[in-house]
């Protein structure tokens, strides 16, 4: 296998244009940016040329749904920059900044309560796009998940949605039905009846939705669609739990606000090197919440990103 033989500062250099060595060459994968990976047909044939024509033909895709073409030569770099721009694309996503927003299929799912691939869309231009000079303490990512089924694991993430649906319970519709339709359909018991009367427990409840409808007396006609957020989560080497705010959010611009400000108190308060999960840890859980659900931060939005 061939030895690297460009300079770490070099190296370095395109890195943070999104072209990671391939170990023991001097070749490169470029790291190309999709919106939540999607690229129209033009785009996809543009990749496919340029990883002919510059690469080694081999297209792979990573856990942020970014497009990488293998085997890109030091000295090919800037024509494959040149060559994807013809269809407006460009590489990136490495570094101490927003990474590149995912999202499940909550769009199109059965099971999806919100518009995860427009929320995440949303989210892409106005934190990774609107973010993109913006240096951090180390990596922030973010996820989006159309429902409780936590398919795209929003909790492993910095900070990570999930779309809620809060059930419309009017108890004085409940018949007392020998065999409810509503705590048969409960995917986690939460909706049991309790002396002849249908309870749901707030704290067992996932708001999933699967309740809404279900009962032939309308007990429960509709919810309130909402976002849960969880902050500090971490997967690799040494995994961490999001926890979720103590707050369901029932406005998507104020969901969005709360994702604004987590960024800039990690930006104002996070050490260099720190990820999030640590400074959450360092600063306590419940101090870091406070401040953000206040507007404290985002008042000093200038002097921080300053």
């Amino acid at each position: 296998m061939a030895t690297l033989t460009i300079s770490k500062e070099d190296e370095q250099r395109v890195k943070a244009l999104g072209f990671l060595n391939n170990r023991g060459t001097d070749n490169f994968s470029a790291r190309v940016l999709t919106v939540n990976g999607a690229i129209t047909a033009a785009q996809a044939k543009c990749i496919a040329a340029a990883a002919e024509l510059f690469g080694n033909g081999m297209i792979t895709f990573t856990t942020r749904l970014s497009v990488e073409c293998q085997g890109i030569p030091y000295s090919k770099i800037e024509d494959f920059r040149s060559y994807i721009a013809k269809e407006d694309l460009v590489t990136g996503g490495t570094g101490a900044k927003v990474r590149p927003v995912v999202a499940c299929k909550g769009t199109t799912c059965q099971y999806g309560l919100i518009d995860a691939s427009g929320l995440a869309k949303e989210i892409h231009e106005r934190f990774f796009n609107g973010y993109t000079s913006v240096k951090l303490p180390h990596k922030f990512k973010i996820a989006v998940g159309g429902c409780p089924n936590n398919c795209v694991k929003p909790n492993l993430n910095d900070l990570g949605i999930i779309g809620q649906m809060i059930p419309n319970f009017d108890k004085n519709q409940c018949k007392g039905c020998k065999k409810c339709s509503v705590a048969s359909g409960c995917p986690v018991n939460a909706a049991t009846i309790v002396d002849g009367i249908l309870e749901i427990n707030a704290d067992n409840c996932k708001h999933c939705g699967r309740c809404i409808g279900k009962c032939n007396f309308d007990a429960i006609k509709g919810g309130i669609q909402g976002y849960k957020i969880y902050i500090g989560g971490r997967w690799g080497k040494c995994v961490a739990h999001g926890q979720a705010l103590n707050k369901l959010f029932t406005n998507k611009e104020e969901a969005l606000r709360v994702i604004e400000t987590a960024i800039l108190f990690y930006k104002e308060q996070g050490k260099t090197g720190e990820r999030f999960s640590q400074t959450i840890e360092r600063l306590g859980f419940k101090n870091v919440e406070t401040q953000l659900l206040s507007d404290e931060i985002l008042s000093r939005k200038q002097e921080i990103l300053e």
